[in-house]
C-alpha cells in the first residue's frame, strides 16, 4: 500500500516543498521514503537472491560455531581416555576450521555482492535524477538552486550508497545472526530467556521514540549541507565579481555561518543518536548478563554441562554484537530514509511543460520556417501578476529577418522563450510551421531551432567539442567549416593544441568576443530552419563584429531569423523591425518608415542605435 500511495501522490506543484523538513506522521513518511528506492533495485533481483543466499550462509557458518564449540569441549576435553581426547581433538578443530573456512567464503561473496548492488543501485539512482532535473522546465530552476541540487545528487546518494552497498546487508546479517542467537538462547534455557526477551520487548519502545528523532535531524541536518553547496555553487561561479567588488571575506563569513548552523544540527543528531546507541546496548547487555549469571546458576547446580555453558556465552555474544550493530544501522537507514526522501522530491517534481499526448510532426521545411504568435498573454510563474507579453500577435514568414527591439523589461527575450516552449502561454497560441508548440514534440521542435544567446556558454571541454555540441554526429571537416564560416578558426588554430585545447570551466581561457563566436559556430553547424539571436554581436570589438556579420548574414540567409537588437548594424538588415513596449507591439516597419514617424522606435535610435552608429 505505501509503494503504491508513493507512486500515485505527486505533488501538484513542480518545484520542491517549501517545508521539506515536517514532521507530520514520521514513521509513515520513514517508510515511503525508503520505498522509493524499490524500482531502483528491483532490475537486480537475480543479484539480490544471490547476495541474500550467500548472507544467509555466512549467518549460519557463525551460528555453527558455538555448536562446534560445545562440542569440542564436552567431547574433546571432558572425555575420559586421553587417545579417544586427542582423536575427539582433531576431529573437533577440523570441524571449526571447515567452518571458518565457510565462513569466509560466504562473508567474501556477500561484501562483493552488495557493494556491487550499492555502487550500481546509487549510479542508476544519480543517473536517474540527474536526466530528470535537466529535462525540468526553467521554472524548476527559478525556485530551486543549483547548489542544492547538485548537493541531492551528492551527498545523498552517498548515504543511498552506504546503505545499500553496506550498512543494510550487515544490518540484516545481523538480524539474522541476532534471531538465530536468542533462538538459540531460548531452546537451550527456555525459561530465563523468555524473561530477557520480555526484557528486550521493553527496551525496542523507547527506542523508537530516539528514532524519530535522529530522523528529523538528519533530514534537517543534509538541508543545511545543501543551503552551504548553494552558497559555494553560485559565489564560485561568480568568482570575478566577487573580487571585484572585495568580498571575499563577506563570502567567505557567509558561508563559514551556513557550515556553523549545519554543524549544530548535525552535532544534535549525533548527541540524539549515540544516546540511542547507548541506550540499547546497555540494556541488552544488562538483560542478557542476566541471563547469563542464570547459566552458571544452571551449571553450579549440574544442570548443563561446561560446554552447553560455554555454547550460551557464544550465544550472548553473538547476540549482544549483532544488537550493537544493528543500533548503528538503525541509525544509517535513518539517515538515508532523509536522503531518498530529498532524492524522490526531485523525481516527483512534474514540469509544466510536457509532451502532447498525441504529438503533431512538423510539415518538412525548404527554407526558413514559419512562425505565428495568435494573441498570446504569458506571465513568468514567479510575477503572475506582471505580463510580459499581452495580446501579443506576430507572424514571420519563411526566410525572413525580423528584429525585436524595445527597452528593458519589454518581452523580448520572451518571445524567444515561447518559441523553444521553455514556458508554455496562459492563453493564444505560438506555431511552428503551422504547429502549436504544445502539440509538436519537444525534441523536434528544439531541433529546428538554434539559438545564439547574449551570454555565450562554453563547456569544460575542448574547442572541437564545444563547437560538436550542435550536431554531435558531425565530422572534424564539418566543425572546422563552421568555425570557418563564424571566423573562429583562425583564433583556435592559433591555441596551444588547436582545436584540441581545453577551454576551461565556462572557457575563462577565451575572450567575450571568442567564446561568442564559438557559440555562433555551433549554432551554424546545426544548421537550422529558423534562427534566434539574442543580439550575437554584442561582445564583440569593432572588427570581430564586421567579421561575424558577414558569417551572420550568410548564416541567416535562407532561413527565417528573429534577432533581438540593440545594435544598428543588425536593425539595418532585418527586413521588419518590432517594437516592444510593456509586453506589446506598439509598432512594426522598417528602419525608415519607423524613423520617420516617430515615437518609441525614433527615441531608442537617437539614444542607443545613433550612438553606436557615431562611435
Amino acid at each position: 500500500m505505501v509503494a503504491a500511495t508513493t507512486a500515485e501522490s505527486d505533488p501538484p506543484d513542480a518545484g520542491i516543498p517549501a517545508d521539506p523538513s515536517s514532521d507530520a506522521s514520521p514513521k509513515r513518511q520513514q517508510v515511503q521514503s525508503l520505498s522509493g528506492l524499490l524500482p531502483f533495485i528491483r532490475p537486480y533481483r537475480g543479484r539480490i537472491a544471490l547476495a541474500a543466499l550467500f548472507l544467509v550462509g555466512a549467518a549460519a557458518s557463525t551460528l555453527l560455531l558455538p555448536v562446534a564449540l560445545k562440542m569440542l569441549i564436552d567431547q574433546g576435553l571432558v572425555a575420559a581416555d586421553p587417545g579417544a581426547r586427542m582423536l575427539a581433538l582433531r576431529g573437533h578443530f577440523l570441524e571449526l576450521f571447515a567452518v571458518g573456512v565457510a565462513l569466509a567464503l560466504f562473508s567474501a561473496g556477500r561484501f562483493y555482492m552488495v557493494t556491487w548492488l550499492g555502487e550500481r543501485i546509487t549510479a542508476d539512482l544519480r543517473n536517474a535524477v540527474y536526466a530528470h532535473v535537466v529535462g525540468q522546465s526553467p521554472e524548476f530552476f527559478e525556485t530551486t538552486k543549483t547548489g542544492e541540487v547538485l548537493s541531492r545528487l551528492t551527498t545523498d546518494t552517498t548515504l543511498v550508497q552506504t546503505v545499500v552497498g553496506s550498512s543494510f546487508s550487515m544490518g540484516l546479517r545481523n538480524v539474522v545472526m541476532g534471531i538465530g542467537a536468542l533462538a538459540m538462547l531460548i531452546v537451550t534455557n527456555p525459561y530465563v530467556m523468555t524473561q530477557v526477551l520480555g526484557i528486550l520487548v521493553v527496551v525496542v519502545l523507547p527506542a523508537l521514540v530516539f528514532g524519530r528523532r535522529v530522523r528529523k535531524l538528519s533530514r534537517a541536518s543534509q538541508d543545511r549541507m545543501a543551503d552551504s553547496s548553494a552558497i559555494a555553487a553560485e559565489v564560485l561561479g561568480a568568482i570575478p565579481v566577487v573580487q571585484s567588488y572585495v568580498q571575499e571575506r563577506r563570502e567567505a563569513a557567509r558561508f563559514d555561518a551556513s557550515t556553523e548552523a549545519a554543524f549544530a544540527t548535525a552535532r544534535k543528531r549525533t548527541r540524539v543518536r549515540s544516546a540511542l546507541v547507548a541506550f540499547i546496548i546497555s540494556a541488552s547487555f544488562g538483560a542478557l548478563l542476566w541471563g547469563l549469571y542464570q547459566g552458571t546458576q544452571a551449571v553450579l547446580a549440574g544442570r548443563i554441562s561446561a560446554g552447553h555453558l560455554g555454547q550460551t556465552v557464544v550465544y550472548v555474544i553473538i547476540f549482544i554484537g549483532a544488537v550493537a550493530v544493528l543500533s548503528e544501522v538503525w541509525g544509517d537507514l535513518l539517515r538515508a530514509a532523509g536522503a531518498t526522501e530529498r532524492l524522490m522530491e526531485l523525481l516527483s517534481a512534474r514540469s509544466p511543460v510536457a509532451e502532447a499526448a498525441r504529438p503533431q510532426a512538423l510539415p518538412p521545411v525548404a527554407g526558413g520556417s514559419s512562425v505565428a504568435f495568435e494573441h498570446v498573454l504569458f506571465h513568468y510563474p514567479s510575477r503572475p501578476k506582471v505580463p510580459s507579453l499581452a495580446d501579443f500577435t506576430l507572424e514571420v514568414h519563411p526566410g525572413e529577418t525580423v528584429a525585436l527591439v524595445g527597452p528593458s523589461g519589454a518581452g523580448k527575450s520572451t518571445v524567444l522563450q515561447l518559441l523553444l516552449r521553455y514556458y508554455d502561454v496562459q492563453s493564444g497560441t505560438v506555431r511552428v510551421d503551422g504547429v502549436p508548440v504544445r502539440e509538436a514534440r519537444l525534441a523536434e521542435l528544439r531541433g529546428r531551432i538554434g539559438i545564439v544567446p547574449q551570454e555565450s556558454t562554453v563547456f569544460s571541454t575542448s574547442a572541437l567539442e564545444n563547437i560538436r555540441y550542435g550536431r554531435p554526429d558531425a565530422s572534424d571537416d564539418e566543425v572546422k567549416a563552421a568555425a570557418r564560416a563564424a571566423f573562429a578558426h583562425d583564433f583556435i588554430t592559433a591555441l596551444p593544441q588547436g582545436y584540441d585545447t581545453y577551454l576551461g570551466e565556462r572557457g575563462v581561457r577565451l575572450s567575450g568576443g571568442q567564446r561568442q563566436r564559438i557559440s555562433i559556430a555551433r549554432a551554424m553547424l546545426k544548421n537550422p530552419p529558423l534562427l534566434l539571436l539574442d543580439e550575437a554581436t554584442s561582445a564583440l570589438d569593432a572588427e570581430s563584429e564586421r567579421m561575424v556579420q558577414a558569417a551572420l548574414e550568410a548564416a541567416m540567409r535562407g532561413r527565417t531569423t528573429i534577432v533581438i537588437a540593440h545594435r544598428l548594424a543588425t536593425v539595418l538588415r532585418a527586413d521588419r523591425i518590432v517594437v516592444l513596449d510593456g509586453g506589446r507591439i506598439v509598432d512594426i516597419g522598417t528602419h525608415a518608415e519607423l524613423a520617420a514617424r516617430g515615437g518609441l522606435y525614433a527615441r531608442l535610435a537617437s539614444m542607443q542605435f545613433d550612438l553606436q552608429h557615431a562611435a
